[in-house]
């Protein structure tokens, strides 16, 4: 399917706070509640519209695990336009290492990359850790997004890849990425027929377990 753009995408954070099942529920909109780690990267794509535009994002789901791993995922942060940060609002350490994972961003990534922190789980407020308000503070300090979402339930799913592509585009709009640059994290899609509004398709990858 023809798009005007292409997005990459990343999504960071601790083990075990449900990078993998974000991208299932919003690729293949289900939930997987099995608890293999993932080794390195696993990969997933949609089609989305914003602004009556076809957007294609293309995503990246990096493992937080062993460090002979770090430097291999740490070459996805080069040439991504948007993250997901994510921590699960039932541990409090996921929360207090989002700082580590913000600096390794900031400092292999595009500057202008869009950033959406996600308090994962909120399906389980009943064993909260982290509050609502310490997730939005957190966001305004360091200039990112927020949402409390649930890969289980999709509460909020669909609207954290959506935001954030919609924060690409106004950035694309206002001339703060160079799309020539592939770099950006961003392509200028080929070939889109005219009149065609774009739609969404689910199409994702093979793909191994879940919720690391």
């Amino acid at each position: 399917m023809s798009y005007d753009y292409l997005f990459k995408y990343i999504i960071i954070g601790d083990t075990g706070v449900g990078k993998s099942c974000l991208l299932l529920q919003f690729t293949d909109k289900r939930f997987q509640p099995v608890h293999d780690l993932t080794i390195g990267v696993e990969f997933g794509a949609r089609m989305v519209t914003i602004d009556s535009r076809p957007i294609k994002l293309q995503i990246w789901e990096l493992s937080a695990g062993q460090e002979s791993f770090r430097s291999i995922t740490r070459s996805y942060y080069r040439g991504a336009a948007g993250a997901l940060l994510v921590y699960d609002i039932t541990r409090r350490d996921t929360f207090n290492h989002l700082a580590s994972w913000l600096e390794d961003a900031r400092q292999h990534a595009n500057p202008n990359m869009s950033i959406m922190l996600v308090g994962n789980k909120c399906d389980l407020s009943h064993r909260r850790a982290v509050s609502k308000e310490e997730g939005e503070q957190f966001a305004k300090e360091n200039g990112l997004l927020f949402l409390e979402a649930s890969a289980r339930t999709a509460q909020n799913v669909e609207e954290a890849f959506i935001r954030t592509a919609a924060k690409i585009l106004q950035n694309i709009q206002e001339g703060v990425f160079d799309v020539s640059n592939e770099s950006s994290g961003i392509k200028v899609g080929y070939g889109r027929p005219q009149g065609q509004s774009g739609g969404r398709d689910g199409t994702v990858s093979a793909r191994g377990g879940c919720c690391n």
